[in-house]
């Protein structure tokens, strides 16, 4: 499974931003997909996940009520809607894979495909 992500860029805060990642799989719905990010000098941390059908969504504490994980089975492509955007959203965001819905959807090595990761700079 190959994942390319995209829609990343410099905004201020408040603004909002939507991110995609496009996976190249004919069997995207049997994936959970992921959504993780990294900001300098810190370690990869989970931000958004969502079952393979949608029907199931978990996210971190802190964009929870900001950011929405949602996909399109259709076009193969996961997006990550981010409201209210603050300077400690700054970071690489990247899109993984994994099977299976468990409570490991939230760590990071539990994925077994990742994307190259988009960049989001906020400005205050």
């Amino acid at each position: 499974v190959q994942l390319q992500a995209s829609g990343g860029g410099l905004v201020q805060a408040g603004d909002t931003l939507r991110l995609s990642c496009a996976a190249s799989t004919g069997r995207f719905y049997s994936y959970v997909m992921g959504w993780f990010r990294q900001a300098p000098g810190k370690e990869r941390e989970f931000v958004a996940a969502i079952s393979g059908n949608g029907e199931w969504t978990t996210y971190a504490d802190s964009v929870k009520g900001r950011f929405t994980v949602s996909r399109d089975n259709a076009k193969n492509t996961v997006y990550l809607q981010m409201n209210s955007l603050n300077s400690e959203d700054t970071a690489t965001y990247y899109c993984a894979a994994r099977t299976g819905w468990h409570a490991v959807v939230v760590t990071t090595a539990r994925y077994s495909y990742w994307g190259q990761g988009t960049l989001v700079t906020v400005s205050s």
